[in-house]
């Protein structure tokens, strides 16, 4: 028996409140993502914060996606994504792929898009691009965790400061 399904069992409950923790966690700064996938069901994005380097044998990252996301199951029916580590000169696009209100040819219809060595969108001038392979998968509270296994990397370190998301608002790091 895993440590959480003992808590769970015990009847342990959580006494935090969702905007405490959400106040607690805008003082984590964060690298901003556009997360990328292409496949049958055409090209998907969406901006993410939530992303982490997991292992690096094998290389391995994950990714958490809101259930709700217009991207989320466009994900596992390609069973690939990209993730674009954005620089500080990508505000702008960050918000064109955080907002619902856009159409995915809307929000692709800025930046300089390319195909990934790997054959998914990638931002040709951001920090860096992971085109992964969906390893795993774990479902925790409104989210998907996706553990991604990188097949390729696209690095372009001089290409700017990181765009971070501190405080609720972009900053440069």
């Amino acid at each position: 028996m895993n440590a959480i399904t003992h808590l769970t069992q015990n009847n342990i409950r959580n006494s935090v409140d969702t905007a405490s923790f959400r106040d607690a966690m805008s003082l984590l700064a964060s690298a901003v993502t556009i997360i990328t996938t292409d496949g049958p069901n055409g090209r998907h994005g969406f901006t993410a914060s939530a992303v982490s380097s997991v292992s690096d044998t094998p290389p391995t990252i994950l990714v958490c996606v809101n259930r709700t996301s217009s991207s989320h199951a466009h994900l596992f029916a390609h069973g690939r994504l990209a993730v674009n580590i954005l620089s500080d000169s990508h505000d702008t696009l960050s918000g064109r792929f955080a907002t619902s209100r856009l159409s995915m040819d809307e929000r692709f219809s800025e930046g300089d898009w390319k195909r990934g060595a790997g054959g998914l969108p990638v931002l040709g001038d951001a920090l860096a691009s992971l085109e992964c392979r969906i390893a795993d998968i774990a479902e925790v509270g409104t989210h998907t965790v996706i553990f991604g296994e990188v097949e390729t990397i696209n690095l372009q370190p001089g290409s700017g400061k990181a765009l971070v998301w501190f405080r609720r608002q972009y900053a440069a790091l």
